[in-house]
């Protein structure tokens, strides 16, 4: 059986630089996911033409659009970058720059130049669970997340929050902190 072998991590993209080149319809469906999750993130696009959706998003969130072809200068500065254009000698040559600059890339819908894939997530206040298929199938990963986003009580941030305040009032060392957490949340997971 094949293994997901990807690291899963959750980024500060506030601290974070981020490049989309290209504007069409993938390039707005990857800024509104990335603004839907992280309405802080600092992203740059570089396209000749955006979309009239894109353009609204950028307005609400910390976008800079900039009408031009992609150039390698684009490069300086970013932290991640996402390539979204309908040329692939353009996509291939981000990915090539990238790798020449220790910068994270990825292809959209080109799994061998990506190296990371931006999978299915569920947001409930402090809660995010992210999905992952492997690149497989984003179809599979969108199921899990409406049925996660189904499951995970709208009251959860609550929970959390308290016990967080909880966390703060046990004594004693981390192992005693961790054994005390733990018997009070096993409930949560106890089937019915």
């Amino acid at each position: 059986m094949e293994r997901n072998n990807l690291y899963p991590i959750f980024l500060k993209v506030k601290n974070l630089n981020v490049l989309i080149v290209g504007g069409g319809n993938v390039a707005e469906e990857k800024l509104h996911f990335l603004t839907k999750s992280s309405p802080d993130a600092k992203v740059t696009m570089v396209s000749p033409m955006f979309r009239e959706g894109t353009i609204e998003l950028a307005k609400k969130y910390c976008v800079t659009l900039v009408t031009d072809i992609y150039d390698k200068k684009y490069l300086e500065g970013r932290h991640i970058v996402v390539a979204t254009t309908d040329i692939p000698e353009v996509n291939v040559q981000v990915w090539k720059d990238c790798r020449a600059e220790a910068k994270l890339v990825n292809v959209a819908d080109n799994p061998p130049y990506c190296d990371f894939y931006m999978g299915g997530i569920v947001t409930k206040g402090n809660v995010k669970v992210a999905i992952s298929t492997n690149g497989k199938s984003p179809t599979t990963a969108k199921r899990l997340r409406q049925f996660f986003e189904e499951v995970i009580p709208e009251n959860i941030d609550d929970l959390v929050k308290n016990l967080n305040e909880f966390r703060k009032t046990i004594k004693g060392d981390f192992e005693e902190k961790v054994e005390t957490l733990n018997e009070f949340t096993k409930g949560l997971i106890e089937k019915k």
